[in-house]
């Protein structure tokens, strides 16, 4: 009797797995296929960019640039949101809690997003966990720049020269834990020269500054130095990126000055908030790469000293991995904090 009564019962708790097992797949096939639906119709509307800061900037306008370019490319607008406030932290942290779907997404910059988390006790977002890298748009070369009075005219003549002033060469910048900054200690730390920084509220007025004599050196983006070297009113001691700045060929880098394995530029590339389907970034990251090989978006963001650098989203990643930790220990050696 036992035989017969669990033959039945096993039968039919075969069909009834295979029907739930054949549900869920077919389930599981739908949601597969809607959401391949909705990325292939990405974007069906608008997309917001976020500007973490005020207007009118060369962060700001480089952005704005890269949205009227993506809108023709993309068939949907993508509008500039300016959320100034705290050095970039709140407008980042709004995307870092904005919806995964391609969207919000932010225009990141260097100084935001990988020198803030170290000289702010807290920013409200995580670089590596809260995005997802859609692609790098270009590198603002760095140089560094000196009154013609100042006798030093080479890096290592500056760099001996300062190693001979009691109270340090000072050397202004836009302002504490900017990447100038970062870069001028930086300096210190690998050739022990004597540097003494003085932070600005602005490029402006440090350049102002510099050419009136009143402090020797700055450090600042090549696009803010650019005409004042052409005209004789400041000297170009060098440039702090891995090849020679295309607007400034006869100056010479840092490692062409004896200053080994010394790369860095301040820069902005474009994110998502982190979980954005791999279809949607992998297609922003097309778009992207087809403004930047444009030649004349090159030339327009040459005019602002950014050199385009298009490239992919593992790339970008691993760039803001490694400026992430290499500048931690610069910041903890000099001992940098936010003002």
């Amino acid at each position: 009797m036992q035989k017969k009564t669990t033959a039945p019962r096993r039968q039919w708790l075969k069909t009834t797995l295979s029907i739930a097992w054949m549900a869920a797949a077919c389930g599981g096939l739908g949601l597969s296929a809607s959401t391949a639906s909705a990325q292939a119709t990405y974007p069906a509307k608008p997309i917001r960019l976020v500007v973490p800061f005020a207007t009118g900037g060369v962060t700001d306008t480089s952005g704005r640039l890269i949205a009227e370019q993506l809108s023709k490319r993309l068939g949907q607008q993508v509008i500039v949101d300016n959320k100034p406030g705290a050095s970039g932290n709140i407008g980042t942290q709004m995307v870092a809690a904005a919806e995964p779907d391609g969207y919000t997404l932010l225009l990141g910059f260097d100084g935001t997003l990988v020198i803030n988390p170290h000289v702010f006790p807290k920013v409200g977002f995580d670089t590596v966990k809260d995005f997802a890298p859609i692609g790098k748009i270009g590198d603002a070369i760095l140089i560094l720049v000196s009154h013609p009075g100042v006798p030093a005219k080479t890096l290592q003549q500056v760099i001996a020269l300062s190693k001979t002033q009691s109270g340090g060469l000072s050397y202004g910048t836009s302002g504490t834990g900017g990447t100038p900054h970062i870069a001028g200690e930086l300096l210190k730390q690998r050739t022990g020269a004597n540097l003494t920084h003085i932070p600005y509220k602005g490029g402006g007025q440090a350049m102002i500054d510099v050419m009136g004599g009143n402090i020797p050196l700055v450090y600042t983006a090549v696009a803010g130095a650019i005409q004042h070297v052409k005209s004789g009113k400041l000297h170009a001691v060098a440039v702090s990126s891995a090849q020679r700045a295309p607007s400034m060929p006869d100056v010479p880098t840092f490692m062409e000055s004896g200053v080994a394995d010394f790369d860095i530029n301040s820069w902005v590339g474009l994110l998502a908030p982190a979980k954005t389907p791999r279809a949607i970034v992998d297609k922003l990251n097309t778009e992207l790469n087809a403004v930047l090989n444009d030649p004349a978006v090159r030339e327009r963001l040459n005019t602002l000293g950014i050199a385009a650098s298009p490239g992919g989203p593992e790339r970008f990643g691993r760039d803001l991995s490694r400026d992430l930790s290499r500048y931690a220990a610069v910041v903890k050696g000099a001992n940098i904090k936010a003002e």
